[in-house]
């Protein structure tokens, strides 16, 4: 069985976090570990509280897991403070210098609420791109690490392009949070330029969205298979995890993470 280790917060509504990524790795029968980086309280409707994990048991956690079971991928999500940020790289560089790893630079919640600290965000830039195979932020977190000019596919490619100079190995530029019929997901990596094109579903249940994909991504690099196809495969997981959303709760509702399972 392959191993992912996931890095993120907690979601007490489930919709997104660790609970996400324990739904989306299991429903590909991938094993899942957790390293905690906070707990927050939530639900379908806001973002109440945050609690920070101290760094130093963030960085345990990852040391506990790597050093027993290992991992054949790694996922990270919220980090929440540059002190956090730095502890999980320290640790990747002792404990995970060869396993490839997914960014998912988590900034601020589906409901608007700042998860990344100001002063983390340089942070994560400079001591986790670097040990990143690909990050995978939506269209706002672009605009505010790589200026991205809009949600067209031209300057989604060249953001892409400005955060593989910043240190990532390969970036997507996700295209949910534009208003266009359909959905255009542009990831550049070192085979070119990969567009990845799903229909717009109107629906206000997307919460956790960003986890799952990155989960569901770092699942097939878990696999072995190639990023494109690992891109591809999450997309259309993600894609009908959306279309089957149970509707629960009366905010921004989570997704239907067991739509397929692995037999």
């Amino acid at each position: 069985m392959k191993r992912l280790l996931i890095i993120a917060g907690s979601d007490s509504g489930g919709g997104a976090g660790i609970q996400a990524d324990i739904k989306t790795a299991s429903a590909f029968g991938v094993y899942a570990m957790t390293a905690i980086t906070a707990v927050t309280v939530q639900n379908t409707k806001s973002v109440k509280a945050v609690h920070s994990v101290p760094p130093a048991i963030v960085a345990a956690q990852i040391a506990a897991t790597l050093t027993d079971i290992g991992a054949d991928a790694i996922k990270i999500g919220m980090l929440g403070n540059a002190a956090t940020v730095k502890a999980v790289a320290a640790a990747l560089k002792t404990y995970a210098k060869k396993i490839p790893v997914v960014l998912d630079p988590v900034m601020i919640s589906t409901s608007g609420h700042r998860l990344l600290a100001p002063n983390a965000v340089s942070a994560m830039v400079k001591e986790l791109f670097p040990l990143a195979a690909l990050v995978t932020p939506n269209i706002p977190e672009a605009k505010a690490l790589a200026h991205l000019r809009s949600s067209k596919r031209n300057d989604a490619e060249a953001a892409a392009r400005k955060l593989i100079a910043m240190g990532a190995g390969a970036a997507l530029i996700k295209g949910g949070h534009a208003t266009t019929s359909t959905i255009d997901d542009v990831m550049v990596w070192r085979g070119g330029v990969e567009v990845y094109a799903f229909p717009r579903i109107r629906t206000k249940h997307t919460h956790g969205t960003g986890c799952t994909l990155s989960t569901a991504i770092a699942c097939g690099l878990a696999d072995g298979m190639s990023l494109p196809l690992s891109v591809g495969r999450a997309r259309e997981y993600v894609q009908k995890a959306i279309e089957t959303a149970p509707g629960l709760g009366k905010g921004h509702g989570p997704l239907n993470h067991l739509h397929a399972r692995a037999p």
